[in-house]
C-alpha cells in the first residue's frame, strides 16, 4: 500500500470519527428503537443468512455496531471491527448499556491480522462498505483468512452500477455522472452525511469503485465457492434523489422500477479441504 493510499485512509478515518457523532443521534440510525429491541439488520439479509444460533460471527466495517449487536441478539457470538475509534468506543458503550457480550475491535481492515487470530463460522458485511477499500483483492484475502473451513461469507451491498448516477440534490432522473471503470479514488469535499444532510461537515473523503466483476473475481480468486449472487431493483435508503419509498419500506426508481439494479447480495463458502 502506497503512502498516498495510507494518507487517504487516514483522512477517511477522520471523516468516520466525525460521522459517528452525527449518526448516534440521527433518526436514520434510530438508536432508541434499537434499545427497545428493534433488529437493525434487514429482513432480506436475515432470510439469506439463515439461522445464527451458536455461530461465531465476524462483522467487518461495523460502524458503531448496531447490526453487530442485533446479530448477537439473534444467537450469534459476534465480533465487530471498524477503523473509527469513535465508532468502536460508541459501540462498546451501547453494548455495556444493553448487557450484551458483543466484542468490538478497532482496526484498519488490512491490519486486522495483527489484532485478531481466531477463525469464524460466518463473516458478514453490509451496506456501503466496499467503496472505502482501496484493495478489493486484499479484502477478499482477509475474508478467506478469517473463515473456518466450511464457513460462510455474506454481503448485502449497494450495487456499484448505482454509483455512476448523479446523486446531487434535485436530480430527477438517472443521469450518468461518475465513472464505473477507474483505478484512482474519487475525492469528495464537505459532503454532508447521508444520515442527516442538514448538518454541515467539513471533511474530505476518498472512495474507490469496484465493479461487480471485481468483487466476484476477488472472492473466487481466494478460493471461496459462491453459492449465489442476487441483484435487487430496490434499496434500503434513498441513495439517489429520484428514488421513492414503496409500501415495503424500500426505495425504487418509479420510472425504471425493474430496470436499475440498486443492491446485490452474495453468499459464499470456504471449501473444506479433503485429506
Amino acid at each position: 500500500m502506497t503512502e498516498e493510499t495510507k494518507d487517504q485512509l487516514h483522512t477517511n478515518r477522520r471523516l468516520w470519527d466525525a460521522l459517528t457523532k452525527i449518526h448516534i443521534d440521527s433518526e436514520f440510525y434510530d438508536v432508541e428503537a434499537f434499545r427497545k429491541g428493534t433488529c437493525t439488520v434487514a429482513d432480506l439479509e436475515l432470510n439469506e443468512i439463515g439461522d445464527l444460533t451458536g455461530k461465531t460471527l465476524l462483522h467487518l466495517q461495523c460502524h458503531f455496531g448496531l447490526d453487530t449487536m442485533s446479530l448477537q441478539r439473534l444467537g450469534a457470538c459476534a465480533t465487530g471491527v471498524d477503523f473509527s475509534g469513535n465508532a468502536i468506543e460508541t459501540a462498546r458503550e451501547i453494548a455495556v448499556e444493553m448487557g450484551l457480550s458483543t466484542r468490538f475491535i478497532q482496526s484498519e481492515l488490512f491490519d486486522l491480522p495483527n489484532r485478531l487470530t481466531e477463525e469464524f463460522d460466518l463473516i458478514y458485511t453490509s451496506g456501503g462498505v466496499l467503496c472505502w477499500l482501496p484493495d478489493i483483492h486484499g479484502w477478499a484475502g482477509i475474508i478467506e483468512r478469517y473463515l473456518k473451513p466450511g464457513g460462510t461469507f455474506y454481503i448485502r451491498e449497494f450495487h456499484p452500477f448505482v454509483g455512476i448516477f448523479d446523486d446531487r440534490e434535485g436530480v430527477s432522473a438517472p443521469t450518468v455522472h461518475y465513472p464505473y471503470f477507474h483505478e484512482e479514488p474519487l475525492r469528495f469535499d464537505n459532503e454532508p452525511s447521508y444520515a442527516d444532510p442538514s448538518i454541515p461537515l467539513e471533511e474530505t473523503s476518498f472512495e474507490w469503485v469496484h465493479t461487480m466483476g471485481d468483487i466476484v473475481s476477488a472472492l473466487s480468486g481466494v478460493g471461496l465457492r459462491i453459492e449465489f449472487m442476487h441483484e435487487f431493483p430496490e434499496c434500503t435508503y434513498q441513495s439517489l434523489p429520484f428514488l421513492v419509498k414503496g409500501d415495503n419500506g424500500l426505495w425504487y426508481s418509479p420510472e425504471h422500477k425493474n430496470s436499475l439494479p440498486l443492491m446485490f447480495s452474495i453468499r459464499a463458502v470456504k471449501p473444506i479441504q479433503e485429506g
